[in-house]
């Protein structure tokens, strides 16, 4: 089996994006106990990738999702409108009591020695009843679509979840599409229904349909079952865990053509020291090391994601596709909320080893 990823040049849709949407109030530094204003931030794993891509590295985009018809939804398909991704809706109607809502994250972003804290309010959510047989995929691929992306998140929603996003992958296979799947393994979502046997299962399920995986070494470990690395790592930013678990996975499931992660080692909340490494068809990549004055964490990794694919869709070498994403999650710490709010020459000029001198 060859382990090249061969990318189709063209197509309607650059990346097509498959999970919820959610809303993120964030009192900033304020801890939520003591609360009284919140700023809302439109967020969603999956949706954050296709965000990154249309708004910073001009891509054409698109997002399957569940949207309630009240008016968070509203608020929700009017920040989507604005990032320009192209939404594709299943439509829920809100009983004007308990839902079907859509979920809630609270967040607030600590400093210096406290911790950020992050909980969910995920009751009746719509995105949980999302199930195969929901979405026409052959009619949203039918101009053509390059990449298509999930993520561990929308997986552990729900028993309908996962197999939604094994039916998507399949019709984006069959329609040439590269597929991609963010492992962001997070416990207390699976626990709601599942187990960590469940959850293996599922994701296993799931990943044997993938070709470029994102995830860290617990994300390996949980999410697919994969053995702890043998070598201990000397720091956050060693790379030799993650890359000494890659033969396992590679063995597990062969038809994976990529994996990569962002390596972080906190100081404090507002400073982490910011690496990415990939392993790509049989090659190790490894990007710079630089300190980050974090403004807000939220959102860094799906920054990394999006700008890695980037990199592979506009045909950079792998390193610079590393780089290149390594870079934009970096940038993507310094701005509130989820999303991106920098331009692909910001990306750029810091991926070739920009500086934070004033630019006139």
């Amino acid at each position: 089996m060859s382990n090249e990823l061969i990318i189709r040049p063209d197509g309607a849709f650059d990346l097509v994006s498959l999970g919820a949407m959610v809303h993120r109030l964030d009192p900033g530094i304020i801890p939520f106990r003591k609360a009284r204003e919140c700023t809302i931030h439109v967020s969603g794993g999956e949706f954050n990738v296709a965000a990154n891509l249309a708004d910073c590295f001009r891509m054409n985009t698109a997002i399957a999702t569940a949207m309630a018809d009240y008016p968070i939804g509203e608020l929700i398909g009017e920040r989507v409108k604005a990032m320009g991704v192209k939404p594709f809706y299943k439509h829920f109607k809100h009983n004007g009591v308990n839902g079907p809502n859509m979920a809630t994250v609270y967040s607030d972003q600590g400093h210096g020695i406290r911790p950020p804290v992050v909980f969910y309010n995920r009751s009746n959510e719509a995105a949980a009843q999302l199930k195969p047989g929901d979405f026409d995929w052959n009619a949203m691929f039918a101009g053509g679509v390059r990449w298509f992306h999930s993520g561990g998140i929308f997986a552990s929603l729900s028993a309908t979840t996962g197999e939604l996003i094994i039916e998507g992958m399949k019709a984006a296979k069959k329609a040439g599409a590269i597929v991609s799947f963010d492992l962001n393994f997070r416990e207390k979502l699976w626990n709601i229904w599942g187990d960590p046997q469940k959850a293996a299962e599922v994701v296993g399920r799931i990943v044997d349909n993938v070709d470029v995986l994102v995830g860290n070494e617990e994300d390996l470990q949980k999410g697919l079952g994969i053995p702890g690395p043998e070598v201990a790592a000397t720091s956050a930013l060693d790379p030799r865990t993650f890359f000494g678990m890659i033969d396992k996975v590679v063995a597990k499931y062969p038809q994976v053509k990529a994996v990569a992660t962002t390596l972080r080692e906190v100081h404090s909340t507002n400073r982490h020291s910011w690496c990415a490494v990939a392993w790509i068809g049989g090659k190790t990549y490894i990007a710079p090391t630089c300190e980050l004055d974090v403004i807000d964490r939220v959102g860094g990794g799906d920054g990394f994601a999006s700008g890695f694919i980037y990199g592979l869709l506009a045909g950079e070498t792998p390193g610079e596709a590393v780089k290149l994403g390594w870079a934009h999650g970096a940038l993507l710490t310094t701005t509130p909320g989820d999303t991106t709010m920098v331009s692909v020459e910001q990306v750029r000029s810091f991926a070739k080893g920009g500086s934070a001198r004033i630019q006139r």
